[in-house]
């Protein structure tokens, strides 16, 4: 008994339709109509009651249908998981986020990930604000959502999957809130908190820039490892926050006033995994994310 008698026999049972079960299996419907009579012939009676007007499965044939179901699934399935392993899609995949914002697209993507490929299972923790690469290149986690830009020569990754614009955290009623948004320029008048770590310089530069687009120096404040030990100091008068604009959604707090620039570069979010080592497991998660972002930023 061919195989292709077979699916030939369960897509008719379920279209009741010869035109359609050629359709989808791309085949005329005198073909169609060819495997069914000779699949009647092997089973020696009717399958399936044909009029000029329907289709119908006779009782034998709706036994057939109910015992090769289950098995046809799970031949299906099975192929599916050795393809999956073939293209290295099973297992678990660590993946890291940098920010709320990111957090929502990775959750998102992972349940997308999970319908697409079920014997992948994906685990989630955020990335230390003090260690942006640390475990990523400690293979704590096999790919992260993190701020662009990136340049370290060991981490590879994809394009630029989401943008924001930026804000400053400051103290509620700090003069600068008077006019609801700033300008670069305004760093000038402000000590910026900084990160505690050993961020490439880059990296601090973009959320700690060293002077403003005039070249007027900006004060450096206490130095932070948590956002929510950024945010206490703020609110204590301590310094102003450079942030993504998303926080003053996922951090607002009393005491802490979010203000839009007017003339920031927004911040781009993308994929970063260890160079050379995007497994089919990453690119899987990344086509997802993909997805994900591209509906998150029609959003925003």
């Amino acid at each position: 008994m061919e195989r292709v008698e077979l699916e030939c026999f369960l897509i008719l049972a379920e279209e009741l339709h010869f035109g359609r079960t050629a359709d989808r299996l791309r085949l005329s419907r005198a073909r169609v109509s060819q495997l069914v009579q000779r699949l009647e012939r092997r089973v020696g009676a009717p399958l399936f009651v044909r009029t000029s007007r329907r289709v119908a499965l006779t009782a034998l044939g709706r036994q057939l249908r109910d015992d090769l179901e289950p098995h046809h699934r799970a031949v299906g399935a099975a192929v599916a998981r050795a393809a999956a392993t073939a293209r290295g899609i099973r297992g678990v995949l660590h993946v890291g986020f940098s920010a709320p914002l990111a957090g929502e697209i990775v959750m998102k993507a992972a349940e997308a990930l999970r319908a697409r490929h079920p014997e992948l299972g994906v685990e989630i923790c955020e990335v230390p604000l003090s260690d942006p690469f640390g475990q990523l290149r400690s293979g704590e986690f096999d790919v992260q959502l993190t701020e662009f830009p990136v340049h370290e020569d060991d981490l590879g990754g994809g394009p630029t999957l989401l943008t924001e614009g930026r804000v400053l955290a400051v103290p509620t009623g700090h003069p600068l809130s008077a006019d609801g948004k700033v300008s670069l320029e305004d760093l000038a008048g402000v000590p910026l908190l900084t990160i505690a770590g050993e961020l490439p310089g880059y990296r601090l530069e973009q959320r700690v820039p060293a002077c403003t687009p005039s070249g007027r120096p900006i004060r450096r404040g206490p130095a932070v490892t948590q956002m929510q030990e950024a945010l206490m100091l703020v609110a204590g008068g301590k310094g102003a926050l450079l942030a993504a604009a998303h926080s003053a959604t996922y951090y607002a707090r009393p005491g802490v006033t979010y203000l839009p620039f007017a003339d920031a570069d927004p911040i781009g979010y993308g994929l970063v995994w260890r160079a050379g080592d995007d497994t089919g497991a990453v690119q899987a998660f990344a086509r997802a994310a993909f997805d994900v972002a591209r509906d998150a930023q029609l959003a925003l």
